[in-house]
């Protein structure tokens, strides 16, 4: 068993994917899988991923099957004792695999966290969690709110994911957000790194820029969050201000698509959820931490749509 496999799904990607997967086998952590997945690109990728010839690579070839069913695929083909996930798009110090190994390993833990930067065309972000003592979701249940809900800044401990069959949603966009939840809720012990690790690339064509129809795959990723936790009480109350930060925050972005009936729509079905399930929303203590403007606009439907006509992509 090595001690870490890193999966990463691969669709078109040879812009960025030498930076990435350089970043993989510079790693001073020696002892690593890299489970690279051809998930039916139609460019050089292919070409670039054979070009390496490190020993590590387990290389598969399939035709497309969008990233959750390309990251399930890599779960059940790792045979580390700790998975990590990335990008192709993304990269990593040369010392982030050491470092999350030693604190998961030697403390015990089930996820560790850490930093990371933001990269938009060679500017880049630090974006710092809040620092945490180990701990617990039941503990400390704000760590929902913030922890940012992508996989790529963690480490996992393999039997937590397998033990637990936790998987990423196939067939929906923002697949990995019940993936990070379900991870942190099943966690007896979660940890973070103080340092900032992994580089998240932003570019036009990325998860984080485009917004289309299928936005509206976000109501249904936060209902499946929320189901994860009807039967813990004590998650009632951060679990409502999770769905509220997660659809403000997606009306807002609504200003991305071009389509003005779709993100209409899509801003009227993100306030009927709201109204349906979080009765007394706007008194919710996520817009307390608002500034009173951006309040004012979230907590409104009008105001929402016309913030988003004002400063609709073109």
């Amino acid at each position: 068993m090595v001690d870490i496999s890193i999966i990463v799904p691969i669709y078109n990607a040879s812009k960025y994917l030498k930076k990435c997967l350089d970043s993989l086998v510079n790693q001073t952590k020696k002892e690593l899988e890299f489970i690279l997945i051809n998930d039916g690109s139609t460019d050089d990728s292919e070409s670039i991923i054979k070009s390496y010839s490190d020993t590590r690579i387990k290389y598969f070839k399939r035709s497309n099957h969008g990233i959750g069913k390309t990251r399930n695929f890599g779960i059940n083909n790792a045979s580390g004792k700790y998975i990590m996930f990335l990008d192709s798009d993304d990269y990593l110090e040369e010392n982030a695999c050491e470092i999350l190994y030693k604190k998961i390993d030697k403390e015990k833990l089930d996820v560790v966290v850490c930093d990371f930067y933001r990269v938009n065309n060679n500017f880049k972000e630090e974006e710092k969690i809040i620092s945490f003592k180990n701990t617990s979701l039941k503990d400390n249940p704000n760590l929902l709110l913030n922890i940012n809900l992508a996989p790529w800044n963690k480490i996992y401990r393999s039997d937590l994911i397998k033990n637990n069959n936790i998987k990423f949603i196939e067939d929906l966009k923002y697949e990995d957000a019940p993936f990070v939840v379900l991870s942190l809720l099943k966690s007896k012990k979660i940890g973070k790194v103080d340092k900032t690790l992994v580089y998240y690339t932003i570019h036009e064509k990325s998860e984080t820029t485009v917004r289309d129809e299928r936005i509206f795959d976000i109501i249904k990723i936060v209902d499946i969050i929320r189901s994860y936790f009807k039967d813990y009480f004590w998650s009632r109350e951060v679990i409502d201000t999770l769905t509220i930060k997660i659809l403000v925050n997606y009306n807002i972005q609504g200003r991305n698509i071009k389509d003005k009936d779709i993100r209409n729509k899509f801003i009227d079905e993100t306030f009927s959820y709201l109204e349906k399930n979080i009765p007394n929303y706007k008194s919710n203590i996520y817009f307390k931490e608002r500034s009173v403007l951006k309040s004012f606009i979230e907590k409104s439907k009008i105001l929402s749509k016309l913030y988003c006509d004002m400063y609709r992509r073109k």
